[in-house]
């Protein structure tokens, strides 16, 4: 027999968030130096994020990663800033502490290659980083 449980739809849901503490990983030597929190673990979220190529690797969900190396091929220049910008937009979605992107630019790095500088913005604070794409 289930239990009867009593649920007062007119209560206040109140939401926790857990702690962002990750391990941190030492960009010089690559090893692991301790636990950090705030805004120097989302810069190593958006690090990760935008180092894993989605759909790639079956060790991670499908909404790991960005999808910035398919598609794009033969592609017109102003589809590929547009479509890259979209596409990076898309893959910080599922982090909830990534408020969006702004302040973005642009610059033709090789004859098929294009590199994004954009302000990522989070619920710790603000900082800049890049991408690159290739699109042949």
């Amino acid at each position: 027999m289930l239990p009867e449980v009593t649920v007062d739809l007119n209560q206040e849901i109140e939401f926790q968030d857990y702690p962002t503490n990750t391990f941190y990983i030492d960009p010089i030597s690559r090893q692991i130096r301790g636990m950090e929190d705030g805004l120097t673990a989302m810069r190593q979220a958006v690090e990760v994020i935008l180092g894993i190529a989605r759909y790639n690797h079956e060790i991670y969900t499908p909404n790991a990663g960005v999808e910035i190396f398919d598609g794009l091929i033969g592609a017109d220049y102003g589809f590929v800033v547009s479509e890259f910008r979209r596409r990076i937009d898309d893959a910080f979605i599922p982090d909830n502490r990534i408020l969006g992107t702004s302040d973005w630019e642009f610059e033709q790095t090789g004859k098929n290659s294009i590199t994004a500088s954009f302000t990522v913005n989070t619920v710790f604070g603000s900082f800049g980083t890049e991408a690159t794409a290739q699109y042949d």
